[in-house]
């Protein structure tokens, strides 16, 4: 039987701590409650595309111990299909290390333990045995880049359908952004890929360069919206103004939207505006995965 959405990324346990500002290098500061949470990208768009009323698939690692089994708990009561996740007795659940300041804004260090064992023979089987050419992948870059380069060749195989935020940005092949339907990228990231800065005023002219590379691309950012590009014109939505409390976990909440809007045959246009609508919903929440509203 197709799955119409797999996510391909990573796990982890966030670590997070709130603190007046962010420290300065070699500084100390002392910070609030230690929070401990479920996260990481690829668990977070899963829950995010489950909330958006898809059924995903999660192509995931986490360690066999405490906290991989919350995670493995956390994501199957959110409705994601966990079946898939490996559970490696060599490493340990990732580990995200975030500082949130009184703003919301955060500063995350990322150790990867089981998302770095991701094997690729075991993802390219599955894609073998669920992909169509219905299905959408959505992926980011939080496990290892050969892992997302070889369920990308599996999905040619099957017409399916490439979903890829490129994050944590990094320079990938040619031929990897050319399979992206859409690639998605925040101002940050498309700025990387097109060695300049990039903001909010020229973020359409930035979508309509980086089209020229994939077949799709969407750039998100923050507070101020979301441009996409397709082969039918360049497209700007707004955001509607909200109180921010954390902005962690908001571009996922984004990605996974829009992913499941597009597994479900919406067009990018409205997988645009489902995407804007659940980032906005993300930063009224503390937390990487905030709660049903």
């Amino acid at each position: 039987m197709s799955a119409s959405l797999l996510v391909l990324g990573s796990a982890n346990t966030d670590l997070t701590v709130a603190v007046e500002r962010h420290p300065r290098p070699g500084e100390t500061l002392l910070g609030g409650d230690l929070v401990t949470a479920t996260g990481g990208k690829g668990a977070n768009q899963a829950l995010a595309a489950a909330r958006a009323g898809a059924m995903p698939v999660m192509l995931a690692a986490v360690g066999d111990d405490a906290n991989g089994r919350a995670l493995l708990d956390a994501l199957g009561a959110g409705g994601v299909d966990v079946s898939s996740v490996a559970v490696v007795a060599d490493a340990p659940t990732g580990v995200a290390l975030i500082t949130l300041d009184r703003a919301g804004e955060n500063s995350i260090v990322v150790s990867p333990g089981a998302n770095a064992r991701v094997d690729a023979a075991a993802v390219v089987a599955r894609i073998d045995e669920l992909a169509g050419p219905g299905t959408v992948l959505l992926a980011q870059l939080e496990v290892p880049l050969e892992v997302v380069e070889a369920a990308a060749r599996a999905l040619e195989r099957h017409a399916a359908r490439l979903v890829l935020n490129l994050s944590p940005s990094r320079a990938v092949e040619p031929w990897l952004l050319e399979l992206c339907d859409p690639l998605v990228v925040n101002a940050a990231e498309a700025g990387d890929l097109l060695g300049r800065a990039v903001d909010a005023e020229g973020a359409e002219r930035a979508a309509a360069e980086l089209l020229a590379h994939c077949r799709s691309v969407v750039i998100t950012l923050g507070g101020a919206g979301a441009v996409a590009a397709d082969s039918h014109g360049v497209v700007r939505r707004e955001a509607p103004r909200v109180e921010v409390v954390d902005t962690t976990g908001a571009g996922d909440a984004f990605a996974g939207a829009l992913a499941a809007e597009l597994a479900d045959g919406g067009a990018l246009t409205s997988a645009l505006d489902r995407g804007i609508a659940a980032g906005a919903a993300a930063v009224q929440w503390p937390g990487a995965q905030p709660p049903r509203r």
